[in-house]
């Protein structure tokens, strides 16, 4: 069994200064977590090799470039998805990689991700949503999902921090600690993603764009759980399709490292087994990949497409 993780992450140095600088979001790993987000190398190689891995799907790290002014973004941007294929050049075998879009410019960021996936070989991109205060559904952005959906390159949609004021208004009062928590990977994180993926829907972009193709994680950023409720906006919005159908026509899900039979079941339930990938959340979650596919109660036919074969077939479309 091929096992591919679709969610893996990198920094690069420049980024990492340009967070640093006080140009963007606040990023603050531990040391652990960052030198293996800065290596890419032997140590993520051993790493994937314990787990059970064997390509690892490379995209910088959250919160992207999204949320820099335009030109840094663009620069930025560019300098990762050529440190991502140099690395695609030294281990085909292992790695293949999403692309960093600067958002903040649309129109280039339309041109970096077909320079990416036609020239550099990269498969797609990763993205995280709102640019700033600006939904991603906004028309300005649009050129980002036409040259996507022309490609066939799909867009990996990453949890990212709520606004300020949603931060303050519902995820704090309880101590540092806990509101970071609350307000990031313990769940504000994920209702921010799942609800970038709805505006989309509500929006109309996948009837404007119907080779459009969302990938998210966490088993569908909280929206999965919730599609029978979420049905009643389909009439009211005077969508020609419901929500759900969108969803399981347009959208993909893995787990991100939540290593949950339950929530697989529930997915398969939902999704069907063609529609969920897998990843590991590199360096954010750390166990054993191949043991959770291996013990899941599905075929053998479904285990192979969960792990590698739907990836594959994605990739097989890529520039058609």
């Amino acid at each position: 069994m091929k096992v591919i993780a679709l969610e893996e992450h990198f920094v690069t140095a420049e980024v990492l200064k340009a967070w640093q600088s006080g140009d963007g979001p606040r990023f603050a790993p531990d040391a652990e977590r960052l030198r293996r987000l800065l290596e890419i190398g032997p140590e993520r190689l051993a790493a994937m090799d314990e787990a059970g891995v064997d390509v690892q799907v490379l995209s910088l790290t959250t919160p992207g470039v999204q949320d820099l002014d335009a030109d840094k973004a663009g620069k930025l941007a560019g300098l990762a998805n050529d440190r991502v294929a140099e690395a695609v050049r030294a281990w085909p075998e292992r790695f293949q990689g999403f692309a960093t879009l600067p958002t903040p410019a649309p129109q280039e960021a339309a041109r970096e991700l077909e320079r990416a996936v036609l020239e550099l070989g990269l498969a797609g991109a990763m993205v995280f949503g709102r640019t700033r205060d600006r939904n991603f559904e906004r028309a300005e952005f649009w050129p980002i999902f036409e040259a996507a959906a022309a490609l066939r390159a799909p867009l990996y949609m990453h949890p990212q921090t709520p606004q300020a004021g949603v931060l303050e208004a519902y995820y704090t009062g309880f101590g540092a600690e806990v509101d970071a928590l609350f307000g990031r990977p313990g769940l504000g994180w994920h209702y921010e993603a799942g609800i970038q993926i709805l505006r989309l829907i509500l929006a109309g972009v996948f009837d404007r764009f119907p080779d459009l193709r969302i990938i998210t994680g966490h088993w569908g950023e909280v929206v999965l759980f919730y599609l029978d409720r979420i049905d009643m906006l389909s009439g009211a919005a005077k969508l020609p399709r419901k929500i759900s159908e969108y969803f399981r026509q347009h959208v993909s899900v893995t787990p991100s490292g939540v290593f949950s039979q339950r929530y697989l079941r529930w997915s398969m339930e939902v999704m069907g087994a063609d529609n969920i990938l897998f990843s590991t959340d590199y360096p954010y979650a750390l166990g054993s990949a191949r043991n959770f596919l291996e013990s899941a109660a599905v075929t053998d036919a479904d285990r192979l497409k969960i792990a590698s074969g739907n990836w594959e077939r994605v990739r097989a479309g890529l520039g058609r």
